[in-house]
């Protein structure tokens, strides 16, 4: 019986590797893909990627399968950069891993593979796919510390029913476990924590390039100026760090946090203290709303929820739909709810979907 070929997205990294690993293990016939996606700043020092491509086929040689590299540079500026400026602009902020999860690693590279004759496609995210009553579930990853099922939720049945999770039953220490003990070069390589496929840099001056500074004033709900901002779209609901806010105001030593942006005046407002009403929530209204089986959840049944990544779940209901959008509330005010950033819908450990927080 002919082997199903798979083609494993290989980024560099050790998750990635690992999987190849497992598949191969696992009978199938394995081909790595790399994936380059950014082309701006190819020499610049926080692009990666060079790197990355060297290490994925130095773990390729030692799997011995083969590896190609394709070129989804325009894609991912066309389907996910410009839309993370438009929503920067607009003074939201964006989670481009979701989106590109969905155009890219899900869409560009699924029908790249298909092309090949691939049977399905893999990559190295902590996250589970279960064949149930018919449908495809999208579960967490087994490591609650590594969970990636966040980032999926806008994945499909069509997406899912083509795609592997290898090391989705693993905890991070046993993934690198099994890179060390095949002397993978990337055994101990450190995990990527900066913007899907452009890498960890300075924010405030990769922003600067693609939208200008407006610079503005700083202020209370009363209207009490503070200071100045360098330009609303370096500022994110909750942020401490970086508001260059001295001494003290209203008598009060504790620290400044965003807690909201007037776009038209281009005002940045902030608030002292962590736990300030301002920063707190009962509930959120989400749009472009996707749903993994293509069902809306039911309303007023008890479920969780995720505004950011490495949430704790949170208790909810969905109150209400009206069109594409819905109302969730909570059990307990979320704090620093972001405009921009996903919500994330779940039923124990099954990822029901999701949406776009709007207010």
């Amino acid at each position: 019986m002919k082997k199903k070929h798979v083609i494993v997205g290989m980024s560099g990294g050790v998750d990635s590797s690992v999987a190849a690993y497992l598949l191969k293990q696992q009978g199938y016939d394995v081909t790595g893909l790399f994936m380059k996606n950014w082309e701006d700043d190819d020499t610049d020092e926080y692009c990666s990627s060079r790197q990355d491509f060297l290490d994925a086929v130095s773990v390729a040689d030692i799997l011995d399968i083969p590896i190609e590299a394709v070129n989804f540079s325009a894609a991912y500026k066309d389907r996910v950069f410009s839309s993370f400026l438009r929503e920067y602009q607009a003074g939201r902020t964006p989670n481009p891993d979701v989106l590109c999860n969905a155009e890219i690693k899900f869409k560009a590279f699924l029908d790249h593979a298909c092309t090949l004759g691939a049977n399905h496609i893999a990559t190295g995210h902590y996250a589970q796919v279960r064949e149930f009553d018919g449908a495809f579930q999208l579960l967490k990853g087994e490591d609650g510390a590594k969970d990636q099922s966040y980032f999926l939720y806008r994945l499909n049945q069509q997406q899912l029913s083509n795609t592997l999770f290898p090391i989705g039953h693993l905890y991070k220490r046993d993934v690198r476990k099994i890179a060390s003990d095949l002397k993978l070069p990337n055994a101990a390589k450190k995990d990527s924590t900066g913007i899907c496929f452009i890498g960890e840099r300075p924010f405030r001056e990769f922003l600067s390039r693609y939208l200008p500074p407006e610079p503005g004033e700083i202020q209370t709900p009363e209207g009490n100026v503070v200071g100045r901002h360098l330009g609303l779209m370096y500022y994110t609901i909750g942020q401490r760090q970086g508001l260059g806010i001295g001494g003290t105001r209203d008598g009060s030593d504790e620290p400044w946090f965003v807690c909201g942006k007037k776009m038209t005046d281009n005002v940045l407002v902030v608030v002292q203290g962590h736990d300030h009403p301002r920063l707190l929530q009962p509930s959120l209204k989400a749009a472009d709303l996707t749903w993994i089986n293509g069902e809306r959840p039911h309303c007023n049944w008890v479920y969780a929820a995720k505004t950011r990544y490495r949430q704790k779940d949170a208790p909810c209901t969905i109150a209400s739909f009206d069109r594409d959008q819905c109302q969730v509330d909570f059990a307990q005010d979320q704090w620093a709810v972001t405009p921009g950033q996903s919500v994330v819908i779940y039923e124990s450990n099954v990822c029901l979907g999701g949406g776009i927080i709007v207010a």
